[in-house]
């Protein structure tokens, strides 16, 4: 009798409390600020280019060499009103072969890469997980809104690291 009672209790408890999950896909629930999810490129609103310089390190460092990058000489440098002497031209990365593993993150020395919030990004199709440099900038316009990311440097770079 006294553990129908308990049982009871707590029954009426949980009754009361409110619900932990949602109705997914309608409803969302919020993301952890510390979730990683797929990496992005990060935008200077100051001088409205990419922080990528196309250094490359973050694809060599890649365990599962899903990105590509081609670089390009920054028109902006050359009318003075950027310190980046190369940008990014072309940024891809294969999301179904990437493991998130923040490598390319902590490797980057312009904190060009972060890790987005974006979880939802599966595709049906065998090479639909490819994001290019459009979607990769504005997952970490995103990014930036959401957590109001600054960078660690404004636009130097790490100690020994030229553009």
């Amino acid at each position: 009798m006294l553990n129908s009672l308990k049982g009871l209790g707590v029954t009426l408890k949980t009754m009361l409390r409110k619900p932990v999950t949602a109705q997914y896909p309608k409803e969302h629930l919020p993301v952890n600020r510390r979730y990683m999810g797929f990496p992005a490129l990060t935008w200077d609103f100051q001088v409205q280019e990419p922080y990528c310089v196309g250094c490359m390190v973050c694809i060599r460092n890649c365990p599962t060499q899903c990105m590509t990058a081609t670089l390009k000489d920054n028109p902006l440098h050359k009318e003075g009103k950027s310190t980046r002497r190369k940008i990014v031209d072309i940024f891809e990365v294969n999301l179904g072969r990437c493991i998130l593993c923040e490598i390319c993150v902590e490797v980057c020395n312009f904190d060009a890469i972060v890790m987005s919030h974006e979880h939802e990004l599966s595709k049906y199709e065998r090479n639909g997980n490819r994001v290019d440099l459009q979607a990769l900038l504005e997952m970490g316009k995103q990014y930036q809104e959401d957590t109001g990311w600054e960078p660690e440097q404004a636009a130097a770079p790490k100690e020994g690291v030229q553009a």
